[in-house]
């Protein structure tokens, strides 16, 4: 008999349950069964399972523990097969079928999240800190390798390796999946912001595809970083989540009604949110009290500066190519000198702007980086440069993979033709 409580088990509902709820599950039954791949196998039977009962029974109340429970069931049944080659499986097992549940009590060290817990374990200092962040957007957050190539700007069988050896790693050194102690916690953090951003740019500007934006993304980050702010109120943590929430309060206005791309300089700062800049504005100022500024808050720093200007004209262009030396000099990469060569740009001119940018492409940084093609077009448009606008523009849209990023490149250089 369908539960009374159920929702809607349209063959729609339920793969949204999944894209919702997929990657919180995996991250618990990899807690309980304590394998990536036995979790992974776990996840996809206990979903085959909802695909034929649901439409019976209907789609319970709570689909997340019904499918933990399922998950968890075929888990332990995978093992007690396995259990003839190996005995010790056979009494792991018995044992999380004894006390393991998805109900239990949160440990001791105060994380009630599966997926923080996750995180924090594809950090473990015994792994190569170049795949922590590959190795947790793909196994907690669900990104493919090639979401996650494009956000590191390296070829997806390079990422593909990392993942996989990473996880060879974890199985051949028995690391454990569980929360570092309050004291081992610190020499991770560094890991783990690094992911909890990457999941939420993906999320507030996605790698490709036919949307600019994934909110489920950029929402579980933001979730993340608040209970790591709980956790470790410490000042890079609170200005993770001061610029997260700055750039998030932009949402609404990045793009029209049809989901074209809208320039910072361009949106209607009406439709800004103004509950999330008044958060991200008070974080700022607790994360610069904490002493020297970390890259994550300096970053805030900025963006606080646009959050408050009331016009695109009125931004302190000053305070934010400042800014950025010291994040240059906190955290030097060719990204960073692009932001801060558009910055030098609104400051000086574009011949300055576009001078810095010219001395990146030079030496060979960014050359797969659409936005340092698109930046360096603009510039070439804004000085009459048009033939190496237009250049710039087409190398642009033959790198973009994102379909709003096209059309807005597209729109560019259609502009542009009439006056050549």
């Amino acid at each position: 008999m369908p539960d009374q409580n159920a929702q809607d088990c349209s063959p729609k509902s339920i793969e949204a349950i999944y894209r919702a709820e997929s990657r919180r599950v995996f991250a618990t039954l990899v807690r309980i069964l304590g394998d990536f791949d036995l979790a992974e196998e776990a996840l996809h039977e206990a979903f085959a399972s909802a695909l034929e009962q649901w439409p019976q029974s209907g789609v319970p109340a709570n689909p997340r523990a019904w499918l933990i429970s399922a998950g968890r069931f075929k888990g332990i049944d995978s093992i007690r097969r396995r259990a003839k080659f190996d005995a010790s499986l056979g009494e792991i097992a018995e044992r999380m079928n004894r006390f393991d549940s998805p109900d239990s009590p949160p440990d001791d060290d105060g994380i009630e999240d599966d997926r923080l817990r996750l995180i924090f374990t594809c950090c473990h200092p015994a792994l190569p800190r170049e795949s922590h962040v590959p190795l947790t957007l793909r196994e907690v957050c669900g990104l493919s390798t090639e979401e996650i190539a494009r956000a590191f700007l390296v070829a997806p069988p390079t990422i593909a390796q990392r993942i996989v050896r990473a996880k060879s790693k974890i199985k051949a050194a028995r690391i454990p999946y569980q929360i570092p102690s309050r004291a081992d916690m610190p020499e991770r953090l560094d890991g783990v912001l690094d992911v909890i951003y990457l999941v939420f740019t993906e999320g507030y500007s996605a790698s490709s595809g036919q949307s600019l934006t994934r909110a489920d993304l950029s929402a579980e980050a933001i979730r993340l970083g608040r209970l790591l702010m709980e956790l470790l109120p410490e000042p890079p943590v609170i200005g993770l989540l001061a610029l997260m929430l700055l750039q998030e309060s932009r949402r609404a206005a990045r793009t029209d009604e049809r989901g074209d791309l809208i320039l910072l300089e361009d949106q209607n700062r009406q439709l800004w949110n103004e509950e999330q800049i008044a958060e991200g504005l008070d974080l700022v100022a607790r994360a610069l009290a904490g002493g020297r500024p970390d890259s994550y808050t300096l970053q805030a720093a900025i963006a606080a500066i646009h959050a408050q200007a009331t016009a695109a004209d009125q931004t302190d262009w000053r305070q934010i190519v400042a800014l950025y030396d010291l994040l240059l000099r906190a955290d030097p990469s060719p990204i960073v000198e692009l932001n801060r060569a558009v910055a030098i740009a609104m400051r000086d001119g574009p011949a300055a702007g576009l001078a810095s940018i010219d001395q990146i492409l030079s030496r060979g940084d960014l050359e797969d980086y659409h936005l340092a093609y698109a930046a360096r077009a603009e510039l070439c448009r804004r000085v009459g440069k048009l033939a190496e606008a237009k250049a710039a523009y087409e190398k642009a849209l033959s790198l973009a993979r994102q379909e709003p990023e096209r059309r807005f490149l597209e729109g560019r250089l259609r502009r542009l033709q009439n006056f050549l």
